[in-house]
C-alpha cells in the first residue's frame, strides 16, 4: 500500500494554520463556516486552486472526496457537495478536510514523500488534514466555553465532530 509522509505538524501548528485561513477570509469571529462558499472564494484567492463535483459513480465506494497530492485539484461527490449546501455537518467537514490538504501541501509547501509504511501521525497528510478541517470548522477561541451541543448547532459540524473538539479543547486545559 502507498501511503505519504509529511512535514510534520503539531495540533497547535494546525490550529495556527486554520486561523491563518480564516483570517485571510474575514472569518475571525464567524462560529458557521461557509465552506462551499469557500470553495470558490479559494479558487479566486489561489491561482492554484481547483476543484470539480462530479457523479458519485467516479468514485470509489467509502471516497467521499479526494485531494490530488502532486497536483491539488479537489474532485467531490455530487451527493457530498449537495448535502454540504444543505448544511450537513459530515459533509461540510468533507469539503473542509479537503481545503486543509490543499493548504497544508501546497499553501505551506511542506514536503511530501511517498512511502510504503505507514507515517507517524504527526506526520499523516490524512490527520493534519482532518485537525486542520477541524480546526477551521471549530475556531477554538469562539467555541473553547460551548457544550458539545452548542458546537455542533453553532458551527454545523456532526455531533461526532462536535465532541471530538470538545475533547480536544478540554484535554488541553487540563
Amino acid at each position: 500500500m502507498k501511503y505519504y509522509s509529511i512535514t510534520p505538524r503539531s495540533r497547535e501548528e494546525i490550529r495556527e494554520l486554520a486561523k491563518s485561513f480564516r483570517t485571510k477570509f474575514n472569518l475571525n469571529d464567524t462560529l458557521y463556516i461557509p465552506v462551499v462558499d469557500l470553495l470558490d472564494k479559494c479558487a479566486l484567492m489561489y491561482p492554484g486552486f481547483n476543484y470539480e463535483i462530479l457523479p458519485d459513480s467516479n468514485f470509489k465506494v467509502n471516497v467521499y472526496a479526494t485531494t490530488s497530492m502532486e497536483t491539488g485539484h479537489i474532485s467531490i461527490r455530487e451527493s457530498v457537495y449537495e448535502r454540504a449546501c444543505q448544511g450537513a455537518g459530515r459533509d461540510r467537514m468533507t469539503i473542509a478536510h479537503e481545503i486543509g490538504h490543499y493548504v497544508i501541501i501546497f499553501l505551506k509547501k511542506s514536503k511530501l514523500t511517498a512511502t510504503n509504511t505507514k507515517p507517524k501521525i504527526y506526520r499523516d497528510p490524512e490527520w493534519q488534514a482532518k485537525c486542520f478541517a477541524g480546526e477551521l470548522m471549530v475556531n477554538y477561541d469562539l467555541s473553547k466555553d460551548l457544550t458539545i451541543e452548542e458546537i455542533e448547532n453553532n458551527c454545523g459540524v456532526s455531533h461526532d465532530a462536535a465532541m471530538f473538539q470538545f475533547d480536544c479543547f478540554h484535554k488541553e486545559v487540563m
